[in-house]
């Protein structure tokens, strides 16, 4: 079992939430959050001021899924959130040792 996250522009959102339905994924976990990378932030003029914009927001997507299903996920999300500018995102996948179904008690396989 796998934890796919996957950091990206807020607006490729849709894109990729149907990119990966397409595919036969049932669930993902969405988050607002914020950060920077090699786009070290921007400048912006707010009212004739300048001032430095360190954190960008971005959108964290969750996904807990089995193994054999990675690469087609990851060709999913990559291809929905592909803008071909500095700021795409980047995708992680970690390895899952144990998923409860909390509702039901389900363990791993089940529980996805």
């Amino acid at each position: 079992m796998k934890l796919i996250s996957a950091i990206i522009k807020p607006f490729k959102l849709d894109d990729v939430r149907e990119a990966v339905a397409d595919i036969g994924v049932e669930g993902l976990t969405v988050t607002e959050v914020k950060g920077f990378g090699r786009q070290k932030g921007h400048t912006e003029l707010y009212r004739g001021a300048e001032y430095q914009v360190d954190f960008l927001p971005k959108v964290k997507l969750e996904i807990a899924t089995q193994s054999e299903n990675v690469d087609r996920i990851i060709e999913a999300i990559n291809s929905a959130a592909y803008t071909g500018k500095i700021g795409d995102g980047k995708i992680f996948v970690y390895d899952l040792t144990q998923v409860v179904r909390i509702r039901t008690g389900e363990m791993d396989s089940e529980a996805i």
